[in-house]
């Protein structure tokens, strides 16, 4: 609030609304931008929050005056948030315990279109934002803002504050790195469904067989639980033959209860299975395929809890 001796200045209220419906129009651009640099969704949120008092303090309360494209603003002013947010990411990552995975996102139901904001946030899959987590934030920034969202390196550099070449060199990098670990061909979707649902059948089961059929001889199982027991072990395992008893004893064990109740859904942009314990969420199970879709080389389990707050059961 202003001081008692002072006014607000003419039009002030107007500016403000004129503000936030700028804001408000691009908020799902910033939110996939901000969570892709990120991974997490409690910081996404905040560091929307500091752009926005960023914004609306900019130009002593008329943030849009003297601006020629507020698209491009918004985009500069949330990313470097975000960058500066990474430090802070990074020195909780190293008191955690057990493997680390991004928060999923999570659509509502299976039968979402293309077009649904969710699933556009979302193109960034679990598997690639677990490769985005080994490039250095700026290379992080680069990669997402060129690869996934289309800017041009010369807006890219404007946004981070680097010259063209320097970010043409981080864009090389970032690409080179990426490419030698995630293939881009993908399998049809009612083939990747399948092989989804043939997994989850046989790992909730605990079906051994099943399971060397459907993995992949060099698979990947990560369990992220926060240290929590429930969750598992605390390393990625490798290896089909390791990776199938480990899963088959979390389902012989009863580390799953029996009264989970399994929904297919879209995390992230891929077919995956949420798992609610009653209402609450207890674990979402993301795969990554095989470029033939018909083989499990990566999975990618999300049990903490506290990076489930924002998954919801819907009624069938």
């Amino acid at each position: 609030m202003p001081p008692k001796s002072e006014t607000p200045a003419p039009g002030a209220d107007a500016r403000l609304d004129e503000a936030m419906g700028v804001f408000v129009e691009h908020r799902e651009l910033l939110f996939g931008v901000v969570y892709n640099l990120l991974g997490t969704v409690a910081d996404t949120e905040d560091v929307l929050q500091e752009t926005w008092l960023s914004w609306t303090a900019r130009g002593g309360g008329a943030p849009l005056d003297g601006i020629a494209n507020l698209r491009a603003h918004l985009v500069r002013v949330a990313v470097n948030h975000a960058l500066r947010r990474r430090a802070a990411i990074s020195r909780r990552r190293e008191t955690y315990v057990g493997p680390w995975l991004p928060e999923p996102l999570v659509a509502d139901d299976t039968d979402v279109g293309a077009d649904d904001p969710a699933l556009r946030t979302e193109s960034v899959s679990m598997a690639l934002l677990v490769v985005l987590e080994t490039l250095t934030p700026l290379e992080r920034a680069v990669f997402v803002l060129g690869e996934v969202f289309g800017y041009p390196l010369t807006e890219i550099a404007g946004i981070i504050d680097r010259s063209p070449a320097a970010v043409r060199q981080l864009a090389h990098r970032a690409r080179g790195h990426v490419n030698a670990r995630r293939p881009r061909y993908r399998a049809h979707p009612r083939v990747r469904r399948e092989a989804t649902e043939r997994f989850v059948r046989a790992a909730l089961g605990g079906d051994i067989a099943g399971l060397m059929e459907i993995l992949a001889p060099d698979v990947t199982v990560w369990t992220d639980g926060g240290g929590r027991p429930r969750a598992g072990g605390l390393r990625p395992v490798h290896g089909r033959v390791k990776a199938a008893r480990l899963l088959a004893a979390q389902a012989t064990r009863r580390r799953f209860p029996p009264e989970l109740d399994l929904r297919y859904r879209r995390v992230n942009g891929d077919d995956a299975a949420v798992l609610f314990q009653g209402d609450a969420p207890f674990a979402v199970m993301v795969l990554d395929l095989t470029p033939e879709g018909d083989r499990v080389c990566g999975v990618y389990v999300v049990a903490n809890p506290d990076k489930l707050t924002h998954v919801r059961k819907e009624e069938q």
